[in-house]
């Protein structure tokens, strides 16, 4: 039996606890006290949130994009798939050692990634990005936390309040779509969008390939 081991832990800002980089065999994990935040086996909704903002966006071949999280790299690289050749995308991570996780112990999932002329990765937290971007992007991809219920950083309820949501609807171009994960549904923040001045999409994904746990992605267009 493969025996899960420590790599490396970093601690997140303000407190609010201690990431755990984690590897069994070919697998790797990213742990929050007992949650699991992510594992490289386990990637279909992540990907699912570039792949479907990008098929709605209206920003076509120089399209900017924002993504919220570093992660493992499964959102940024489907984003990269999916956009044009003049296209940017800014990626915020408010915690620097994954940044160092994604060049070290994780580079073979990023593959090329980092390096792509396209990216532009920041340390930096998303929600100061997005409140200094008046009509800016044409896509903010949203994948900081559990989703509206925050789990890792209370800042991140930030993102989700209203307050939060009609910030992001003004950093987007007109025809720009805000794209948010989410571990489960959640029929306020959903409704907090509309009232926004949104539309909105709910859609249900998988996490692998069309099977696993369902996992939730709202797109919300702005108007124009």
């Amino acid at each position: 039996m493969l025996i899960r081991t420590l790599i490396d832990t970093a601690e997140l800002p303000g407190g609010g606890g201690t990431l755990r980089l984690m590897q069994r065999g070919s697998e790797y994990s990213i742990m929050l006290g007992s949650n699991e935040l992510m594992n490289s086996r386990v990637k279909g909704s992540e990907e699912a949130l570039a792949t479907l903002a990008a098929a709605r966006m209206s920003g076509g071949k120089s399209a900017r994009v924002l993504i919220g999280g570093l992660g493992m790299g499964f959102t940024l690289r489907a984003a990269l798939n999916a956009i044009g050749p003049d296209a940017v995308v800014v990626v915020a991570e408010v915690v620097p050692a994954v940044i160092e996780w994604a060049r070290g112990p994780l580079a073979e999932l990023f593959g090329s990634s980092l390096d792509d002329p396209r990216v532009d990765v920041r340390i930096a937290d998303v929600g100061t990005l997005i409140g200094q971007a008046a009509g800016q992007y044409d896509a903010i991809l949203l994948d900081v936390d559990n989703g509206p219920d925050g789990l890792t950083l209370n800042s991140n309820d930030r993102l989700y309040n209203r307050s939060g949501v009609r910030t992001a609807l003004a950093a987007l171009q007109p025809g720009g779509v805000l794209a948010v994960w989410s571990v489960a549904p959640h029929a306020i923040f959903a409704q907090r969008l509309v009232n926004a001045g949104f539309e909105v999409e709910e859609q249900v994904v998988r996490t692998n390939a069309g099977r696993g746990a369902r996992h939730i992605v709202w797109l919300a267009k702005k108007a124009g």
